[in-house]
């Protein structure tokens, strides 16, 4: 009988969000998956749980799936977790996922923290809905990815590292710098913050603006 494989959602940023029954799971499977051994090893230790850990992320993927199939058909349970958040979220998991409907073995997700609903929540703009883009191109393609952004009516969520934001801000102010702009940083954290305005605004004194720690960038609707 084939084992099972778990999507287990982890905290963001604050240990304490994640849920009794995520905890459960790590405590009960027979492996777990992550992308880096030493940050799960700090939520993990956080909690007292041991399990043999191996590393899983996008540069391994492809070539470790074969052998996560093969272990979950000799019936072992395992946990697929990312660094933070929910895995498969622009993070790696959704090949494993399908390799396992492939092949008739069952998944569950284990929900729990993510960055994309509070940081939507927290932008202040109407939610009626929202066009999830993730990580845009670093290169080829980006440009044509913001021009499409900027057509866009509904709201845009975004994610983007500390040392690239301001070139967004920049980049974004060519295509639609009348736009309302959310940027969240260090989400649950100690120094949680969320930085509105318009983006020709923000462009203007984003030199004197906080820019460590992940972002989640939110492009309001447009009101137009």
């Amino acid at each position: 009988m084939s084992g099972l494989l778990y999507i287990v959602a982890t905290p963001i940023g604050n240990l304490e969000d994640i849920s009794q029954r995520a905890l459960n799971i790590l405590s009960s499977v027979d492996l777990i998956l992550c992308e880096d051994t030493r940050e799960s090893m700090k939520l993990l230790g956080n909690y007292n749980i041991k399990k043999q850990l191996i590393s899983y992320h996008s540069y391994s993927e492809d070539e470790k799936i074969p052998f996560v199939i093969e272990q979950l058909k000799n019936g072992k349970s395992i946990a697929l977790i990312s660094d933070s958040g929910t895995p498969c979220i622009s993070d790696p998991g959704s090949k494993l996922v399908r390799a396992c409907i492939e092949n008739d073995i069952e998944v569950k997700s284990i929900p729990g923290a993510n960055s994309i609903i509070p940081a939507v929540v927290l932008s202040g703009f109407e939610i009626k809905s929202f066009y999830f883009e993730g990580i845009i191109p670093q290169k080829k393609g980006r440009r044509k990815v913001l021009e499409e952004i900027s057509r866009r009516k509904e709201m845009t969520v975004l994610f983007e590292s500390p040392y690239r934001i301001e070139k967004l801000i920049n980049e974004l102010n060519q295509f639609c710098p009348d736009r309302e702009i959310a940027l969240c940083r260090e989400l649950t954290k100690k120094f949680e913050e969320v930085i509105r305005g318009k983006i020709s605004e923000l462009r203007k004194k984003i030199n004197q603006l906080k820019l460590k720690g992940e972002f989640v960038v939110i492009i309001g609707p447009d009101k137009s």
